[in-house]
C-alpha cells in the first residue's frame, strides 16, 4: 500500500477522536463556503460542492449548518473569508511535504505551519519547492469485497479513469480532477460505495523511511493534520503500516 494510502488509513482509525474535538466539522463548514463561493451554491452544478455537502451528511453534520455554510460562500449571509493555501516543505528523511489549507489569516498559518516543521525535524520551504514531485489527480478508492476487478476497471474507465491499481485490499482507481465527479458517480450507480474519494496530490516517486526518522515523520504529519488550519496534508514517505499504527498508539 501506498504512504499516502497508508496515512489515510491511520486518519480514517482516528476520525472519532477528531470529530470528538469538533475539527471535522470546522473543516468541512470551511470546505462548503468556499466551494460554493467559487461555483456557486447549486451542488447540481457545481461538482466540488456536491462532493462537500456528501461529505458533510456523512458525518451527520446538521442540515442548518450546511446551508449557512454555502449562503456565507454565495454573499448571502455575513461571514469569515477564507483563502485556499498551499505549503510545501521537506520532512524528516528529507520526505516532501504538501500542507492544503483553508484560512482567514495567512501570517498566523505560515507561523504555525512553520513552527511545526521545525519541532518535527523538518523545515518550510518556498513555493514550488517540492510541488513538482506531486501530480493532482482525482482518487477513487474501492475496498476488494464490494466488487470484482473487471466490473470496477469497465465501470471506471468508461466514466473517464485514466489507471487503476491494486493496493492490497483495495483498489486505486485515478483520474483527471475534472473528471473525478463524473467516476465517483459512475462507480456508486454500479451499486459499490467507495471507501475514500477525493481530488489528492499524489506522488511521482516514494521514498522510504524508518526508525527515528519515522517516527518523527509521523509526528509531523499528526501535527499539521491537527492544525485547525489544515485541509489535507500529503507527502511522497513510504513506510510500514505496522510500525506507524504503534508509533501513534
Amino acid at each position: 500500500m501506498s504512504g499516502h494510502s497508508k496515512w489515510h488509513t491511520i486518519k480514517h482509525k482516528k476520525g472519532a477522536a477528531d470529530a470528538k474535538r469538533g475539527k471535522i466539522f470546522t473543516r468541512i463548514i470551511k470546505e462548503l463556503t468556499v466551494a460554493a463561493r467559487n461555483g456557486g451554491g447549486d451542488p447540481d452544478m457545481n461538482p466540488r460542492l456536491r462532493t462537500v455537502i456528501a461529505d458533510a451528511k456523512q458525518v451527520n453534520m446538521p442540515a442548518d449548518n450546511i446551508k449557512r455554510a454555502i449562503r456565507r460562500g454565495t454573499g448571502e449571509e455575513e461571514g469569515v473569508s477564507y483563502d485556499e493555501v498551499m505549503y510545501e516543505g521537506y520532512g524528516p528523511g528529507g520526505v516532501a511535504v504538501l500542507v492544503d489549507t483553508l484560512t482567514d489569516n495567512r501570517n498566523r498559518t505560515v507561523s504555525e505551519v512553520r513552527f511545526i516543521f521545525g519541532k518535527y525535524g523538518g523545515n518550510l520551504g518556498e513555493a514550488n519547492s517540492v510541488g513538482w514531485m506531486f501530480d493532482k489527480k482525482g482518487l477513487i478508492v474501492v475496498d476488494k469485497s464490494t466488487t470484482q476487478e473487471d466490473v470496477l476497471m469497465d465501470t471506471a474507465l468508461e466514466a473517464g479513469a485514466d489507471d487503476m491499481k491494486d493496493d492490497g485490499e483495495t483498489w486505486e482507481v485515478t483520474c483527471s480532477p475534472d473528471a473525478h465527479q463524473a467516476v465517483v458517480d459512475a462507480i456508486k450507480a454500479s451499486g459499490v460505495e467507495p471507501t475514500r474519494s477525493e481530488v489528492a496530490m499524489l506522488p511521482q516517486n516514494y521514498v522510504t523511511i524508518e526508525g527515528k526518522a519515522l517516527r518523527q515523520m509521523m509526528k509531523l504529519m499528526e501535527a499539521l493534520d491537527d492544525n485547525d488550519d489544515t485541509r489535507n496534508v500529503w507527502s511522497n514517505a513510504d513506510f510500514d503500516e505496522t510500525d506507524i499504527e504503534a508509533s501513534l498508539a
